[in-house]
């Protein structure tokens, strides 16, 4: 097992109301410096079919996900790992959200993009009050739902929490 510590900061400002997390990122994502950076994970796929956009470099994913109100970030800080799997992370140490709800306060829904992301917040900030939503895994590892009804999920995730890719009001 090697140690890693988790390569780039939280996609996030002043009018981010939802977040996306991950439990901790791809080798691939670490490669590319990007979240959800592996070329089979659906969760780009799924947002610009969403929002019916295209999205070819990070700057563009980056400034998208700002402008829509959408942050991401990932659970986990540092563990230890030899693979991507998410039932590969050891010794677990989470990123401050204590501190991250204190600096970003319009945060109104978290959308967990996998189990193991949406467990290992509850063991450590379970009693954090913020709407927590788990959401299918967009990993190529969780094939069992079509990536239809996934995007059908995440939309309704989204829109619950925004009007129309407008940034609702605290």
């Amino acid at each position: 097992m090697q140690p890693f510590i988790h390569p780039f900061p939280p996609i996030l400002d002043e009018h981010t109301r939802v977040l996306f997390l991950g439990s901790f990122p791809s080798i691939a994502s670490f490669e590319q410096a990007f979240y959800y950076a592996h070329p089979r994970n659906a969760f780009w796929p799924i947002l610009e079919s969403i929002f019916n956009v295209r999205l070819e470099t990070n700057e563009a994913k980056k400034r998208f996900c700002l402008e829509k109100g959408i942050g991401l970030w990932d659970v986990i800080g540092s563990c230890e790992r030899s693979n991507s799997s998410d039932t590969n992370l050891k010794n677990c140490i989470p990123n401050d959200f204590e501190k991250l709800f204190h600096d970003y306060p319009n945060i109104k829904a978290l959308g967990f993009t996998g189990k193991k992301s949406y467990d290992l917040f509850m063991k450590y900030f379970k009693d954090l009050e913020v709407e927590k939503i788990l959401l299918p895994s967009t990993s190529p590892a969780h094939a069992a739902m079509k990536l239809e009804e996934k995007k059908k999920v995440y939309e309704d995730f989204y829109y619950a929490y925004s009007v129309r890719g407008e940034l609702v009001e605290p």
